[in-house]
């Protein structure tokens, strides 16, 4: 008894266990589960910022670049990455990251690109990189790690060529702390609040492409810092870009001092505040330096202007000189340029700042010769308001070539300007003008008045190549007899309606045409001629593409692009679908009428017109008599029709032989002879009446119709006239065939008889006729069996 209990108690348990572990096995899946992204293009490039991630999903093996920026990841675990050894790119920036295990990149063999900017990490590992040879771009910026660690955290990063680290949390930069960094196309420090650098750090590093460095703290505070920074990245050919520094007194400007002696060549200053006493001692510093570029850009300018020393210094090397975005506090000028302080100037820039034409004239130092190897000047965006000022002031600069005035206040241009001949590009869009005078100078190649007001441009520029008229109000293109040497038109979001082979005519040279975005009207002319200069077919290229050729009008073209419409034989050749139309409106009509003349169709209409208004007229009749009680009055034995040609015969033989009495051979009158009365219409139709009515009357007044035929009769117009209508009468059930006599007068057979008379020529194959016989001893028996035919013996 126990054994079994033993047993079954064993089962048991196994059973419990594997339902446990089941259960286990299932909640460990559920909770290794990891989300997956599916963003990935043909290029294995997957994109899968923004999309609320807070772990690593999972994507294919074989992707080459992973965006996983802007997600909520806040860990990268030793096996999130495992498997990427294609992967090239990976971007982690954006995340709130503060925990990346040691070995978590470990598999990134191939990874060439790693940004970890702008995340939680506090401390940086070496053991990160520590497999990634192949890494050429990393991006450490604005983490708030201190210091960037111990052993060197960049050792194993020997093919890296650009580098970013720093932010509001770096403090200290030590010797060694590059150790593994040779050199860099690309360096950028965000040094704002380091308070502890070694001299030395960055000297290392060479060649040095490529420098940014922001030193707001140390330009403020430290200024020895700032220089030994700067000393250790200066290099004649190395770029250097310094942001986020002010320039206050004399003191701010000696961190310049050791790249003045290393003999820089090219320095940016970015997002500084400068004052005049620091920009005096600024260019005394820079005084017989080599530098041969200079860009000032979004400076904040604080003083008056006074810029006296200054003067005395050299500063000839300088080929280009720009000033962007000045915002200027108190009153401030800028001085004249004399002409020993930038004596090699070629390129000045003054774009966006607030410059009048007053303070222009003192910055140009007015009539003085100074800049007299300036190239290129650029003035635009300044509240600049009178043209013939600034052409007055660029006259003197005999190598100015290129003019950049746009987006400034000018609304009038005068009637003649005085320009440097050397003058070739000028930008004057953005402004206000209405019309254009002769003050452009004639030696302009290149000329954009994009943006303006103009409605039409007839002014003779022989030698312009290049001309952008966008953005204004042209209705029409302008001729091109004006710019015999034109290669390029701009014409942009005007109001051009359309435009085709006859208005590019005048245009000699023109191969290159952009006036899309106008509102068009999509005629057959414009539609074909766009077409085929999209399709490269015609002489001229249209290179805005096909997308800015959109239909405006008419309405059910609306929005369509241009290349797609397809439009109707109908609507693109009215004149000749017109003259087809007509052309085959009139011949199908002349068939018709030639169809309908062979069948008798007019006739069988006519009859049919004539037979309702006469049979109208027979009922009125008829009814008249119903109401009388009176039956139809017979007044005639026979109404006779007959040719006017056969008129000899019958009033010579038909008539004398039956309406006159004649006498039997014992000499007495016969009943059977006895006259008959017969109705002819020359003789009993009444005169003034409609012939129709005239017909009518006399068949309803007469108990039989004879109808005398022969060729006369059928050729006869008067006869067929009358035989068309008592055609109808006899044969619309008014009267029996009895009621039709005919009489051939000669052999005439029933193909003789035109064919609409279909019924009498049925009568004529099923009724007995009489025929007029030639033999005089005939003829006595041809009237007896006439006679006996009118008065109804069937003998």
């Amino acid at each position: 008894m126990r054994r079994p209990t033993s047993c079954s108690c064993a089962l048991f348990f196994i059973l419990v266990l594997l339902f446990l572990s089941e259960s286990w096995g299932q909640r460990l899946n559920t909770d290794d589960k990891k989300p997956s992204c599916d963003h990935c293009n043909q290029q294995l490039f997957c994109n899968c910022s923004h999309s609320g991630f807070t772990s690593v999903p999972t994507v294919t093996g074989s992707a080459l670049s992973l965006d996983l920026s802007f997600n909520k990841i806040t860990a990268v675990t030793n096996d999130d990455l495992t498997g990427h050894t294609q992967l090239k790119v990976l971007d982690l920036h954006g995340n709130g990251l503060a925990e990346i295990h040691p070995s978590a990149f470990d598999s990134l063999w191939s990874l060439e690109q790693l940004d970890l900017s702008y995340n939680q990490l506090t401390m940086l590992n070496h053991k990160w990189f520590s497999k990634l040879e192949a890494l050429q771009q990393l991006n450490l910026l604005n983490n708030p790690y201190s210091y960037l660690g111990s052993p060197p955290v960049f050792g194993a990063l020997v093919r890296l060529r650009k580098l970013a680290l720093g932010g509001p949390s770096l403090k200290e930069l030590r010797r060694g702390d590059l150790s593994g960094v040779t050199q860099l196309e690309e360096l950028t420090v965000h040094a704002n609040n380091l308070t502890s650098y070694d001299a030395g750090t960055l000297a290392h590093i060479w060649p040095l492409g490529h420098v940014t460095l922001s030193l707001h703290g140390p330009f403020l505070t430290n200024v020895t810092l700032a220089g030994s920074m700067i000393d250790d990245v200066s290099y004649p050919e190395t770029p250097i870009i310094l942001k986020d520094i002010n320039l206050i007194g004399v003191q701010s400007v000696q961190p310049f001092s050791k790249a003045a002696k290393r003999r820089i060549r090219y320095l940016t200053l970015h997002n500084i505040s400068v004052s005049d006493e620091a920009i005096v001692d600024f260019l005394v510093v820079l005084d017989g330096v080599p530098l041969t570029k200079l860009t000032i850009e979004d400076v904040t300018l604080m003083g008056e202007g006074w810029w006296g020393k200054a003067s005395q210094t050299d500063l000839r090397s300088i080929d280009e000189f720009y000033i962007r975005n000045v915002v200027i506090l108190d009153v401030f000028v800028m001085p004249c340029l004399t002409s020993h302080l930038l004596k090699n100037l070629q390129y000045l820039d003054l774009s966006d700042n607030l410059l009048t034409d007053l303070t222009l004239e003192e910055t140009l130092c007015g009539t003085t010769q100074t800049l007299k190897d300036i190239r290129v000047l650029n003035f635009s965006g300044n509240a600049l308001k009178s043209l013939s000022t600034v052409s007055r002031l660029v006259t003197k600069f005999s190598k100015l070539t290129h003019l950049d005035i746009s987006r400034t206040g000018y609304s009038f241009m005068p009637s003649s300007c005085p320009w440097p001949s050397t003058l070739q590009f000028l930008n004057i869009s953005g402004a206000k003008f209405t019309a254009i005078t002769p003050c452009l100078p004639q030696t302009l190649e290149v000329l954009d008045l994009s943006n303006n007001n103009l409605k039409d441009f007839t002014l003779l520029l022989p030698v312009l190549r290049e001309l952008y008229l966008s953005g204004n109000k042209f209705l029409r293109l302008p001729s091109g007899l004006s710019f015999p040497n034109l290669q390029t038109l701009t014409i942009q979001s005007n109001t051009l309606n359309m435009f085709g082979k006859t208005d590019l005519q005048s245009y000699q040279r023109l191969d290159n045409l952009q006036a899309g975005q106008n509102k068009f009207v999509c005629s057959c002319d414009f539609v074909s001629f766009v077409q085929l200069e999209l399709q490269g077919g015609g002489g001229i290229q249209l290179t805005d593409g096909v997308d800015s050729y959109i239909c405006d009008s008419p309405f059910y073209l609306h929005g369509q692009p241009v290349d797609q419409v397809r439009l109707s034989v109908v609507m693109c050749h009215q004149v000749l679908f017109v003259s087809v139309s007509c052309g085959l409106a009139l011949f199908v009509a002349t068939l018709l009428s030639v169809v309908l003349w062979r069948i008798h169709a007019f006739w069988y209409l006519k009859m049919i017109w004539a037979w309702l208004k006469t049979k109208r007229n027979s009922r009125q009749r008829q009814q008249r008599r119903d109401e009388a009680d009176t039956e139809a009055l017979i007044s005639f034995d026979a109404f006779v029709s007959y040719s006017e040609r056969d008129a000899g015969w019958v009033e010579n033989f038909l008539v004398p032989e039956l309406e006159e009495p004649s006498e039997s051979s014992s000499g007495t009158r016969s009943t059977s002879h006895r006259p008959l009365t017969l109705c002819l219409h020359k003789r009993d139709f009444l005169p003034g009446q409609w012939i129709v009515d005239n017909i009518m009357n006399a068949i309803e007044r007469s108990r039989r119709t004879v109808f005398i035929l022969s060729e006369n009769f059928v050729q006869s117009d008067w006869c067929r006239y009358e035989l068309d209508f008592s055609h109808f009468w006899l044969f619309d059930g008014h009267a029996t065939g009895e009621a039709a006599i005919l009489i051939l007068l000669e052999p005439l057979s029933k193909d003789d008889v035109p064919k609409r008379f279909y019924k009498l020529r049925k009568l004529m194959s099923s009724t007995t006729y009489l025929e007029w016989p030639q033999e005089e001893e005939k003829r006595e028996e041809f009237w007896r069996s006439l006679r006996n035919a009118l008065r109804g013996n069937d003998n």
